[in-house]
């Protein structure tokens, strides 16, 4: 697997070693062994999978009390998959890294704790896999709003055409 350089040096974009033939292809999306070389030494305990339409905007999410870093992979269609920094003591607070992730480059994107996360989804459908280092925790369920002005980012669609969940549309600013 190959590891690619990102905004912040705890968020990985990684790029699973693929084998690819004429009957299709096959690659580990994880092995644990592998992963803690590369500094991932969590457990995962929950896996979690959506599908969603296109133009749909999910975020930004974290979680408070129980925080989950996350290994997140699209397993059918493409995104734009964004994390901003919300440590407020670090250097790079507010700012933000977007990738694509999509059923051909078959990167995997590791977000620590301390970034919010979220996608929109440019193809027709999209099925994608967050692994969680903790359980779901609605208490601490928390966002930032994903057009917020002092974090600016640059979606790839319309935003005035997302669809966008009730709490999305609602989060507060990040420095509100």
């Amino acid at each position: 697997m190959q590891i690619k350089p990102t905004l912040f040096p705890e968020v990985l974009l990684i790029q699973p070693k693929l084998f690819a033939d004429n009957r299709g292809f096959f690659y580990e999306s994880f092995n644990q062994a592998k992963y803690a070389e590369l500094g991932i030494t969590k457990t995962f305990v929950q896996d979690n999978i959506s599908r969603s339409v296109k133009n749909t905007l999910r975020g930004m999410h974290y979680q408070v009390g129980k925080p989950q870093a996350k290994l997140v992979s699209v397993i059918k269609g493409e995104v734009f998959d964004v994390v901003v920094d919300i440590r407020e003591n670090s250097p790079t607070f507010g700012k933000w890294f977007g990738q694509i992730l999509d059923d051909k480059n078959n990167f995997q994107l590791y977000i620590p704790e301390g970034f919010a996360h979220g996608f929109c989804v440019l193809s027709d459908t999209a099925d994608f896999m967050y692994k969680c280092t903790d359980y779901y925790y609605p208490e601490g369920e928390r966002g930032i709003l994903f057009n917020d002005p002092d974090v600016n980012i640059q979606w790839p669609i319309d935003i005035s055409q997302a669809i966008l969940s009730d709490k999305d549309k609602v989060y507060p600013r990040l420095k509100a």
